[in-house]
This record gives C-alpha cells, structure tokens and sequence, in this order.
C-alpha cells in the first residue's frame, strides 16, 4: 500500500471530514481551492486532499489514480491493475485520516471530480463502513455490471455532469445513475447546462446541499 501525499484545510478539531479526489494529470491543490467557498457554510468540517498516487503517465503536472490506455499507452490489464491498486491506497488513506480525527466513517464525505470521482464511485461502496455520501461530478462508474453484487455499502450519491462535456460524455451520468439505482443505492442527479469538463456554480451550490443533508449540518 502506498501512502498518499495530502493537504488540509479546516476545522482543527473536526467534527466530520471532506475528501477531495482529484482528476486525471491533476494533484490535491486542484480542489483544496473548494474548501474555501464550502468551509464557511460547513461549520466544524475538515477538508482533505491527497494526491493521487502514481505520476500522470499521459503528461501534464499532476498524478494519476489509473492509466488511460488511449492517452498513455497502457493496457487495459494495466488500467485494471492500476484501480485495484489505487483503491487500496484510497482506502488505506481514508482509515488513516479518520482514525486520527477520531471519527466514524459516517462522518465522511467523498468528493470526486473526472478520474477522482470514479474512483470515489468505486471505492465507497465496497468499504466495510458506509461513508456520510459520494459526491461525483464529471464521473463514470468503473465496472458497472459488478456493482450490485460487489458493494457491501450503499451510501447516498449525488451524481453531476455538464451536458456539454467533451472529456466525459455526459450519458455516463445517467448510466450510472441506472446501475446504483438497480443496485439501491439513493442516488440524486444534477445537470449543469451548458457546462463542460468542471464544475459549474450551481453544481457547486447542489454539493453543498447534499454534504450538509449527509453530515446533518
């Protein structure tokens, strides 16, 4: 297992922790920048973010949580190894920061964006503890076709997805979407029109909402 480099922001005695999953050629950095427009409304939340753990093999500054075949080269053996890999890490991290807040996975709320937000997809329902919510945006669900019988959780999910995205195609929202809803997790959806690859106000605003309903604030 290997350990992940991680920034903070927040409440120092935390009463419930926000996990910032980056995306593809990205790093932490990325989405701390959230905890500032967020923290004000989320009173005694901590935010983390590490840094996924392999360097981007596609190029760019940032890391990578799993290669891409058609940006690196890689195999789709390798892709599937670098997930099983990286959840692993993800999971490792998530026990670390919990345990020393002090806290109960209920108190935890994942939030991914593009290759952050597959993994936070991936990983939270196949924990032995469910987290608070999934807050997916710009995401699609790895192996789909396994999730109703691999998920030992289903915490709530709140999917987001720009309808003009050029990177994820926006029917991966409402695909994934149909495979939590079949598998029964409680699963909310948001549009954000005339968005592309990001994340929109109103998506944020949407976020908000649904990580203050999930840790009761």
């Amino acid at each position: 297992m290997r350990e992940l480099r991680f920034a903070r922001k927040g409440s120092e005695a935390a009463t419930a922790l926000v996990v910032f999953l980056h995306g593809y050629g990205a790093d932490g950095a990325d989405l701390l920048g959230l905890a500032d427009v967020l923290g004000p409304q989320l009173p005694g939340v901590a935010f983390v973010a590490p840094d996924a753990p392999e360097r981007c093999a596609g190029g760019g500054f940032g890391y990578q949580w799993f290669p891409i075949p058609q940006f690196d080269g890689s195999t789709e053996a390798q892709r599937q190894a670098g997930i099983d890999a990286s959840a692993d890490d993800l999971n490792g991290f998530l026990d670390a920061r919990l345990l020393e807040a002090g806290l109960a996975s209920d108190r935890l709320v994942l939030f991914g964006f593009s290759q952050g937000a597959m993994m936070s997809l991936h990983v939270a329902p196949r924990r032995t503890e469910p987290v608070a919510g999934v807050v997916a945006i710009s995401g699609r669900l790895l192996r789909p076709e396994v999730l109703a019988v691999e998920a030992m959780v289903k915490p709530p999910v709140l999917l987001i997805h720009g309808d003009q995205d050029p990177v994820v195609p926006f029917g991966d929202m409402a695909r994934a979407g149909d495979y939590l809803v079949a598998a029964g997790f409680e699963t909310f959806g948001h549009v954000m029109t005339g968005t592309g690859h990001g994340i929109a106000p109103d998506g944020l605003g949407v976020a908000l909402q649904f990580i203050k309903k999930c840790l009761s604030i």
